[in-house]
């Protein structure tokens, strides 16, 4: 029998969540509410009247100094007048209900109960009282739950007057459980007799996203007369069934099979008349400047294991090494910005965790990618509203990351209107491994023949089924909600804590994390290393009954890791998991048969052999075009504002969306648990000032450290993707060069995100946008090998296309490139701010005319004519020498110029120490038309490789000597007066106080 439990604040007690939901109902939607008070309420199943009757007085579900509870219905207040409205707001069935899981445990835990026979189902009610002269009517109240409150994708709410309270308190239980008897259906597809049309039409209609080339290809292996044969003595049809065909179409993917970047491609430049083939994106460019670098390195090669495993794996100390993974998760986090992002950072830390024998977790770094917070206007189909994208973002990272006890201490946010169809969630996890484990390398793994395949962590349901096709192909208007997936950190958490307990005893060959594909992924490549498997769903445990065994096999449901277990130790790792509450299962073995054979009991559900299941794909054969867009000639934008503009503009730059303090997202994330965190995200004197990268020591007995970094600039590509890329990688590497990082031990990851690049009606420039890849691809090749940092690890989106209501959307390509370096000692890191009055303030690196995608541009709404471009000769050497300042202890502060240029450099470090400095800009090293450059493009001006460093007055020398013959000029000094001055050969510029500036910084997010 349902019954409810609703819990809410004691009077005297201050309701937050209440007050909060108030100001994002008035800020957000413009509705003027005087209140919201927040009452949560469980429905529970399972239990009798008796046994609600005592969890409620014993407080199991509610804090009983802060809270009353009650059963069915929670009296309002005392006093106060009942609400105008009340909705309430639910999880539909199916879709993971974390907190209810967590009440169905500690129910049962209470009680001595079978936790499997009761279940706990959540919804949060909200009393919304409205402002005196501002009545809501119903269509209002809607509105706030449709575009504020409720995802009608995964929840479903409920809605009363304060009329209908009055005749009927409150609402009648609901159960969010899916109903349906188990089922070993297995479907037959009759590719054998489908025509063309039809085969596009079944792809389509069922998110399979296989082209007719493919398709071609299956229905040509079907009818090869030795697969039949084989089929026939098995027992299977001759036609496909669904679990195949579903099975290929995952291994084969853009997602997983990246078939973009391993096409064949024809790429003609008109620019310069040149015309090549490139056999493979990723093997020429990516792969093949790793290798050409490790070879380089010989000997002195850091690098362990690259392009292999579920994150890059490079060498730290003496006993440990360290590994990183970066992932994007943009399909899903537009359908659920809450579900699609919680889901992005745990599934991420999976990726280290399924590295080698298994990864601890140090660390995590997001960057997220918007439109604008502020927009206004209606909005096309299925779209969310920006801001409400980017609160839920906000908020599944931080959930997924402070509840899995993960340090999140590097990020930051792109904003452009491009990203409304499409916002980017890009989750990075960084781990660390024993160098050996049980005598031989941690990084290294095998399951053998004969291995038990064990799954661990969650069970199965229907969330998350075709992630991995649907997110391979545009977002549009039909998109399928069971793409979605909820992870539960908490799960995850103690099935890690099980995983490194196991790892430490030796109790598995080899580990893989259950992402995209599910089961089917992740045992399909660790069958790899033996030859086959063979996988019995009807041993896997489920959410619930249901669900066909192509869906567990193909379920993308979270907190699971696939692993191989010898037969002799699987009682222990049983052992191990019943005692720490994880639940693993043993599904079959891994076979040296050369299929991937999957059945369902006594049943045949998927035989496929394993050269054509992850080989078979057809390569793409695609053909790109390089046309440079036109832009205005340099001298015909100018910008050079009044004197008198100067000082305004410097404060509305600092408070441009790419450019102002994102301190209220910052303080949301917890970058200090594990203790290890040396340069936080914030720096400064009061701890608002920008970091450059995070430090962390991962050891607390050792001074080593690790350097997390980032560059992501996709503003420059609408005028050459190749600086696009080459300023993201130059950024990156600045970034971890400014606060100490080893120019000569950094390791990179490079995450692509594109629109659709292929030729077709939906996109008729395909030609140009896969030019632009091939661009970015050949910008990556050459500036990894001239900086020497090789890639050890990397993703690509390709689909980053919106389609609805007669609109598409189209991305800006964006490429993330982060960076992981080694310092030898985290002593020695340095920090953004101004320390000290009287030191030096030196400017690195040529300034130039680049104002080309620049925010000062976007500001003043004029176009540059050239994007900022990267001279890696004279920037590696730069960079080895500041490295040598500032391991000399010669550096007191270090800032990059990136967005803004030099006079939000020089803001931002103000900010930080909250003191002033006085510089003057006729002092900028500019050698090619500095005479000719303004005040305002000295001060805003974007050009590459250029940092801001601050010297004691008594090291100049020394600092200067080592800068001997390169673009190094002193363009002033920190001062005590707490105030920014700049002059131009002495004539004034601007004086502004600083903390006006760090009001001006703080102000657009001051939510």
């Amino acid at each position: 029998m349902l019954r409810r439990i609703e819990v809410g604040l004691r009077p005297q007690v201050t309701d937050t969540v209440g007050r909060n939901v108030a100001a994002k109902i008035r800020a957000s939607l413009g509705l003027n509410v005087e209140s919201v008070r927040l009452v949560r309420v469980f429905t529970v199943d399972g239990l009798s009247e008796d046994a609600l009757a005592r969890m409620v007085a014993q407080g199991v579900l509610h804090d009983p100094v802060l809270q009353d509870a009650a059963l069915d219905l929670l009296p309002a207040p005392q006093g106060a007048a009942p609400a105008h409205w009340v909705l309430e707001v639910g999880f539909r069935p199916g879709v993971t209900d974390n907190e209810g899981r967590t009440a169905r445990d500690t129910l049962a835990l209470v009680l001595g109960a079978d936790r499997r026979s009761i279940a706990v189902y959540t919804s949060a009610q909200f009393h919304v009282t409205c402002a005196p002269d501002a009545p809501l009517s119903r269509a209002d109240m809607e509105h706030i739950a449709r575009d504020l409150l409720a995802n009608e994708l995964i929840q479903r709410f409920m809605l009363k007057s304060r009329d209908e309270w009055a005749a009927e308190p409150g609402f009648a239980p609901q159960a969010a459980q899916v109903t349906g008897a188990s089922s070993d259906e297995v479907a037959v597809i009759p590719l054998s007799t489908m025509d063309d049309a039809a085969m596009l039409a079944f792809s389509r209609e069922n998110t399979l996203a296989l082209s007719l080339e493919e398709l071609h290809a299956i229905r040509a292996y079907y009818a090869d007369p030795a697969v039949r044969a084989d089929r026939a003595a098995m027992g299977l049809p001759a036609d496909p069934t669904d679990a195949e065909i579903e099975v290929l179409a995952q291994t084969w993917s853009e997602h997983c099979k990246h078939k973009i970047f391993s096409a064949r491609i024809d790429y003609e430049n008109r620019e310069t008349g040149r015309r090549e083939v490139v056999d493979s994106l990723y093997k020429t460019y990516i792969q093949g400047s790793t290798r050409a670098i490790r070879q380089r390195l010989g000997e002195r090669d850091f690098c362990r294991s690259v392009f292999k495993d579920n994150a890059g794996v490079i060498a730290f100390n003496d006993t440990h090494d360290v590994c990183i993974k970066v992932e994007t998760h943009n399909s899903p986090s537009a359908l659920d910005p809450y579900g699609g992002a919680l889901t992005g950072i745990v599934g991420v830390n999976r990726d280290p965790m399924g590295t080698g024998l298994g990864a601890e977790l140090l660390c995590n770094t997001d960057v997220f990618c918007f439109a604008s917070p502020f927009r206004e206007g209606e909005l096309p189909p299925r779209l969310l509203h920006p801001r409400r994208v980017m609160e839920g973002v906000r908020e599944g990272v931080e959930h997924g990351g402070n509840k899995s006890g993960i340090p999140t201490v590097n990020g930051s946010i792109v904003f452009d209107e491009r990203y409304l169809g499409k916002p980017l969630v890009y989750c990075g996890t960084v781990g660390m491994l024993p160098r050996e484990i049980h005598g031989r390398p941690g990084w290294y793994k095998k399951a053998m023949p004969g291995d038990v395949i064990v799954m661990a962590g969650g069970r199965i349901g229907k969330d998350g089924i075709h992630g991995a096709t649907f997110s391979s192909e545009e977002l549009h208007e039909g998109s399928p909600a069971t793409a979605v997936q909820i992870g539960d950190p908490i799960t995850q958490r103690k099935m890690y804590d099980c995983i490194m307990r196991a790892r430490d005893m030796g109790l598995y060959n080899a580990i893989t994390d259950n992402g995209a594909g599910g089961l089917s992924s992740s045992v399909g490549e660790m069958a790899q290393d033996t030859g086959g498997c063979r996988l019995d769903l009807s041993r896997a445990p489920l959410k619930y009954d249901g669900l066909r065994p192509w869906e567990i096999l193909l379920s993308e449901a979270q907190e699971r890791m696939t692993l191989a277990v010898p037969p002799d130790r699987l009682d222990a790792f049983l052992a191990l998991a019943r005692e720490m509450d994880v639940e693993i299962t043993p599904l079959g073995e891994f076979t040296e048969s050369g299929r991937f054979h999957v059945v369902y009991g006594d049943r045949q559900v998927a035989c496929l052999d394993m050269d054509f299941l992850h080989d078979g794909v057809p390569q793409m054969r695609l053909s790109a075009v390089w046309e440079r867009p036109d832009f205005a000639p340099a001298c015909e934008c100018r910008l050079d504002p009044a004197p008198a503009e100067q000082g305004p503009l410097l404060h509305a730059m600092l408070g441009r969306l790419n450019i102002c303090s994102k301190e209220y997202l910052i303080r949301q994330y917890d970058h200090e648990v594990k203790g290890g965190s040396v340069v936080k995200p914030l720096v400064g004197v009061k701890r608002d000032g920008p970091a450059d990268a995070a430090v962390v020591r991962p050891l607390l007995g050792s001074e080593a450290g690790i350097v997390l970094s980032h560059g992501i600039c996709p503003k420059f590509s609408d005028y050459d993707t190749y600086w696009m890329m080459a300023n993201a990688i130059d950024e990156a590497v600045r970034n971890a060069v400014a606060v100490g990082g080893d120019p000569d031990r950094m390791a990179g990851t490079d995450n692509f995100c594109w629109c659709d690049p292929v030729q077709s009606e939906k996109t008729p420039d395909g030609h140009y946008k896969l030019a632009q890849l091939v661009r970015a691809n050949q910008a990556l090749a050459h500036f990894c090998l001239a900086y020497g940092v090789p890639c050890v690890s990397g993703k690509d989106s390709m689909k980053n296309d919106y389609f609805g209501g007669g609109v598409k959307i189209s991305i800006p390509p964006t490429v993330l490139y982060s960076v992981l370096g080694v310092m030898d000692d985290v002593n020695r890191a340095v920090t953004s701010d101004f320390k000290q009055p009287g030191d030096k303030v030196y400017l690195l690196g040529d300034t130039f005319r680049e104002l080309g995608g620049s925010e000062i541009a976007d500001q003043l709404n004029t176009v540059g004519a050239q994007a900022p471009q990267v001279d890696p000769l004279s920037a590696m050497a730069r960079y080895r020498a500041l490295h040598g300042a500032i391991n000399a202890g010669l550096v007191t502060a270090c800032h990059d110029l990136s967005d803004g240029g030099l006079a939000v450099a020089l803001a931002e470090m103000a900010v930080g120490g909250r003191l002033g400095a006085r510089c003057d800009i006729a002092a900028v090293p500019t050698p090619a038309l500095g005479d000719h450059m303004t005040a305002a493009e000295l001060l805003y001006a974007e050009s590459a490789s250029r940092l801001l460093v601050t010297v004691k007055p008594e090291n100049a020398a020394a600092f200067e000597a080592r800068f001997a013959g390169s673009a190094c000029a002193c363009i002033g000094e920190v001062t005590a007066d707490a105030v920014l001055t700049v002059t131009a050969a002495g004539a004034p510029v601007l004086a502004e106080g600083v903390e006006g500036l760090a009001r001006s910084f703080k102000a657009t997010f001051d939510w």
